[in-house]
């Protein structure tokens, strides 16, 4: 019921009591990527994320949430960031701006009821803000254009700043981890819960099965890989979005640390009795799994989910992509975007192939049979064969 109550139109949806507006179960918190672990159909999520980004739109709208009340700003004008535009489109309402008090007069799993631009708990206003409407975000939107060339211009500086300042790991990578995992000579699949990340490894599906790549999953990307029905053989990140029961596979696991060596993750693995392997870096978990099949010789870097655009860098609130930048220097023409393999890739025998290749022996051994004394034996015998049982199914009619 739930499902088809989350279909219909917003102005069709009702209540028992008839009171305007959408009503579900609260959920709070001020990381987007945290709320949406615990989100349930029929929810209404109550979120701290300024310039929502296309990516945590995304899994809102997979959870099939109700509303979104948004404490901060869902298009401040920095860039032209698409997640509220997404929102609405999937008919989903979206407030602005409602303010922090919210997350203390609203407590987690609360029946609330947002009504235009006003939430409520009971009879009570609890939030107030700027219901986003299709045209206010589009013109939200054309005003975030034109101040793209300054962003660009910061995120250029941003970006010469890191390549200036962490030059090492250009020339040095991440350094000779002791890994058991084997990739010398071999493809490797990097795979982020990124954009279009479940698209991209299901066209890789007959790739992967006849490569048998080393799988690598970055935080939420090694259950991208096992929800796919793979086994990440190495899980590389800070560990904040990797569910236990992934990190209790069997991967070996790589825990990226700061530069000085503090890895709040670390603590996360060791409770769960699980070994692991610190790697201090500057650049993010992602580049850190391509310097390190870098670094073990890998053939072939297959990437699923990564960043490569500066418009998915600005969409994650990223002030430059300095460590991106020097990771794809490093890896050089190793590096192959997973749109670009499932484009270019065929199996070597395909399925139509096959079945000319079945045809072919088939007929084969008919004529076989049908030229030599042998063959001619047998072939009288499936003769006798079904005329007997032809005369026994006769029989029972």
């Amino acid at each position: 019921m739930m499902a088809q109550f989350l279909k219909l139109p917003m102005k069709h949806r009702s209540r028992p009591d008839d009171l305007p507006g959408v009503v579900g179960p609260a959920r709070l918190d001020r990381r987007t990527k945290h709320l949406t672990k615990r989100l349930r159909p029929g929810d209404v999520a109550i979120i701290d994320h300024e310039d929502l980004d296309q990516l945590s739109v995304d899994a809102l709208i997979a959870h099939q949430v109700v509303a979104v009340v948004n404490v901060a700003t869902s298009i401040s004008g920095r860039y032209p960031n698409l997640g509220p535009e997404l929102l609405i489109k999937a008919g989903i309402p979206l407030v602005d701006g409602v303010g922090p008090d919210v997350f203390a007069r609203v407590h987690e799993g609360t029946l609330v009821r947002l009504d235009g631009d006003t939430l409520y708990l009971g009879d009570e206003v609890v939030a107030k803000g700027r219901l986003q409407t299709a045209e206010s975000v589009a013109a939200a939107m054309i005003e975030a254009r034109a101040g793209l060339a300054e962003q660009v211009a910061a995120f250029a500086v941003n970006t010469l700043e890191y390549v200036q300042r962490d030059l090492d790991m250009l020339l040095d990578g991440v350094g000779m981890l002791d890994l058991r995992t084997k990739m010398e000579g071999r493809h490797v699949l990097v795979v982020v819960r990124g954009y279009h990340h479940r698209e991209d490894l299901a066209a890789l599906r007959s790739y992967i099965r006849e490569f048998k790549p080393v799988k690598i999953g970055v935080d939420g990307g090694a259950d991208a890989l096992l929800q796919a029905g793979y086994r990440p053989d190495v899980i590389v990140g800070d560990m904040d979005s990797v569910s236990d029961a992934v990190l209790a596979s069997g991967a070996e696991i790589i825990v990226h640390a700061y530069p000085d060596g503090r890895a709040p993750g670390q603590s996360r693995v060791e409770s769960l009795g699980l070994p692991s392997v610190l790697c201090p870096s500057a650049g993010t978990s992602e580049d850190i799994a391509l310097l390190i099949a870098d670094a073990k010789d890998a053939k072939v870097i297959v990437a699923v989910g990564t960043h490569f655009s500066l418009e998915e860098f600005l969409d994650k609130g990223r002030p430059g992509m300095g460590s991106t930048f020097v990771t794809r220097l490093r890896v050089g023409g190793k590096l192959v975007d997973a749109k670009g393999v499932s484009r270019l890739y065929r199996p070597l025998v395909s399925g139509r192939a096959l079945m000319a290749l079945v045809l072919a022996a088939s007929a084969t051994i008919l004529v076989a049979m049908a030229v030599t004394p042998a063959g001619q034996i047998f072939l009288r015998f499936l003769g006798a064969q079904w005329d007997a049982a032809r005369y026994w199914l006769t029989g029972l009619l």
